[in-house]
């Protein structure tokens, strides 16, 4: 399948901000300020599981996520990176990469479904979105 034929998730449009195209994966930050929150989606038509990726695209997906938990912890103060692929909400193929604190909005518990979602103001997330991209090219 061709990355031509992708076509993002209009839920995932929704709610999350570009900010980077690896080899594999878009990179989008999750438009919620409780938490430093990337999403890795692999450009390739109709996945749901990562197990359906053939063997080299998930090599490339675990490296791509091994980026995106480097940059996170370098641009952001964080104790725990939690990583997840859910998909019962949004069946498309998609990997959370998540920063997390003790003491954070959701802490212990996972970050999913955990009260409403804090938008980003424009200059800190216009921020956070660059030093994202720079740590992403290390």
């Amino acid at each position: 399948m061709s990355d031509s034929e992708f076509v993002l998730d209009a839920r995932l449009t929704a709610d999350s901000h570009p900010v980077a195209t690896l080899p594999l994966c878009d990179v989008r930050l999750m438009n919620d300020a409780r938490y430093p929150w990337l999403i890795l989606v692999p450009r390739r038509s109709s996945m749901i599981e990562i197990a359906e990726l053939p063997e080299s695209d998930q090599a490339t997906l675990w490296q791509e996520v091994n980026r995106a938990a480097a940059a996170l912890r370098s641009t952001t103060p964080c104790e725990k990176i939690n990583i997840g692929a859910l998909g019962n909400i949004v069946r498309q193929l998609h990997v959370h990469v998540v920063a997390r604190n003790q003491g954070d909005a959701a802490w212990p518990g996972p970050v999913w479904g955990h009260g409403m979602a804090k938008p980003y103001e424009a200059p800190p997330c216009d921020t956070l979105i660059e030093r994202l991209r720079k740590a992403l090219k290390s």
